[in-house]
């Protein structure tokens, strides 16, 4: 098997080496021009688009894996249309996006000295992601609206609001939906006006999600709206003036965390191996394909404070600072910023002493694991 694979993938040679040779490439590069036509399997991530022009230059290709839940860099008509057998990885970072949007949400209350609990919050999108910030959030007490038409349609249980409502009543708006043809400008011209003057909205979708020359626009005339992105549209090139107005701006890394990065290729793994249907080795779990020890244990206070929190997730993933680092690496260091957070961690690495049981149930439910069970995040 000749592998080509995004050169962030990872644990790339533990889990694929046995399976055939691999050449590992910035993931911008993966394209017709490029790639070996003897190719049989390409291992990707969001950033190579996956069209007819490279497909065509690939005729060995049997299996195409994307290591994220988001599949529109993907022609999956065509990809179904050549018989070519495709995988995403639904869920393997939606610990990491949960962080990172409570993260972004600490640092804004903090900054302003609100209180989370004061917010009334509206999630956008309850798939894997939105249901992570969902968990962390009902753990802190927060007041959450939620919206999903397709999740309301099915019948799910639990209090469904349109996006019309959330707007209305919110204080806060987080999106976690898919980019298609019914979320492109989700938040166009008109929604984005709606919004409460001093709304707070975090994007960690796409960037597309939102109209971002008229977000740019509105912000000019809002000073007060707080704007957290991790995404953008024309990435790697956002629109400089968006970036400057946002509050928090980081390069579409919100579930770029070890332990999730490692999640995506366990579950290519698992899809190639299952494509050759043939017998082969068992995927190695996440502790064996991890060689990052846990973060130091620390100890809790006698009471769970909003600051102490913030302190606390910032000692595991500092996003004022990556967000530093952003804005100077610009304007061609998107993609650099992106590679430069493989070493990023999830709050299951942080083990904590806590003697209350209500207060270690709680930070069990946003992600930490308690002094008895550090075990690389598992």
């Amino acid at each position: 098997m000749n592998i080509v694979a995004d050169e962030n993938m990872a644990a790339l040679t533990p889990l694929f080496a046995p399976l055939g040779a691999i050449t590992a490439l910035p993931g911008r590069d993966i394209t017709a021009a490029t790639v070996d036509p003897n190719t049989t399997a390409l291992l990707l991530r969001s950033v190579t688009k996956v069209n007819a022009a490279l497909l065509d230059a690939l005729p060995q290709l049997s299996f195409v894996g994307t290591a994220t839940i988001g599949t529109d860099h993907l022609d999956l008509a065509e990809l179904e249309r050549r018989n070519i057998r495709w995988s995403n990885a639904p869920g393997c970072n939606a610990q990491g996006v949960g962080e990172y949007v409570l993260s972004a949400l600490l640092c804004l209350a903090e900054s302003s000295q609100e209180s989370l609990r004061d917010k009334t919050i509206g999630i956008v999108g309850l798939g894997n992601t939105g249901s992570a910030v969902e968990r962390r959030l009902n753990a802190l007490g927060c007041k959450l609206m939620r919206c999903d038409p397709p999740r309301q349609q099915r019948g799910d249980a639990g209090e469904w609001h349109s996006l019309q409502q959330l707007i209305q009543h919110c204080d806060v708006l987080t999106l976690h939906v898919p980019l298609q043809a019914d979320t492109f400008y989700l938040l166009d011209n008109q929604q984005l006006r709606a919004l409460a003057a001093n709304c707070w909205l975090i994007n960690a979708s796409r960037g597309e999600v939102i109209n971002n020359r008229a977000l740019v626009e509105i912000k000019q005339q809002r000073p007060q709206l707080r704007l957290a992105l991790d995404v953008w549209e024309n990435e790697p090139t956002p629109l400089p003036e968006l970036v400057a107005l946002a509050d928090i701006a980081t390069p579409h890394i919100a579930g770029y965390s070890v332990e999730g990065k490692i999640r995506g290729s366990q579950m290519l793994h698992q899809a190639l191996l299952q494509s050759q249907q043939q017998e082969q080795p068992s995927t190695p779990s996440l502790a064996q394909l991890m060689t990052e020890a846990p973060l130091p244990t620390q100890k809790t206070p006698l009471q769970l404070t909003q600051s102490w929190l913030h302190q606390t997730c910032r000692s595991v993933y500092d996003l004022l600072a990556e967000d530093k680092l952003f804005r100077a690496a610009l304007p061609l260091g998107f993609d650099a910023r992106r590679k430069a957070n493989l070493a990023r961690r999830e709050f299951s690495a942080l083990g904590l002493h806590c003697a209350d049981s209500g207060m270690a149930q709680q930070l069990s439910e946003l992600g930490f694991t308690l002094e008895e069970k550090i075990n690389h995040g598992i």
